[in-house]
């Protein structure tokens, strides 16, 4: 196997780090299943506005999700489906782990 440069390994450290917190995990298996606005990513998780707003930004700096605007209203969406295969993916290993 290749080894990869530095910089590809950084960002996708950096990536990781941004799917590290578990809100940011589930909004990331909440986009999975549908483009959803602000207060909808607060009714589905049950937190608080300005959290959820907060980690969106982090989500977006890290080109994970992107929005648009829809009159008064932000619709988030996942950039591409890699980004979920790694969260599904880690919560599945966690979850077979616990059956163990």
């Amino acid at each position: 196997m290749p080894r990869r440069p530095v910089d590809t390994l950084n960002a996708a450290g950096d990536l990781l780090r941004a799917l590290a917190a578990p809100v940011r995990i589930a909004i990331v298996l909440e986009l999975r299943a549908a483009d959803l606005c602000v207060h909808e990513l607060v009714d589905a998780l049950g937190v608080a506005q300005p959290l959820i707003s907060q980690h969106l930004r982090v989500l977006k700096a890290a080109g994970v999700v992107r929005g648009e605007r829809h009159g008064r209203e932000v619709v988030y969406r996942l950039v591409d489906e890699h980004l979920s295969h790694i969260v599904v993916d880690a919560v599945a290993h966690v979850e077979e782990g616990e059956r163990r």
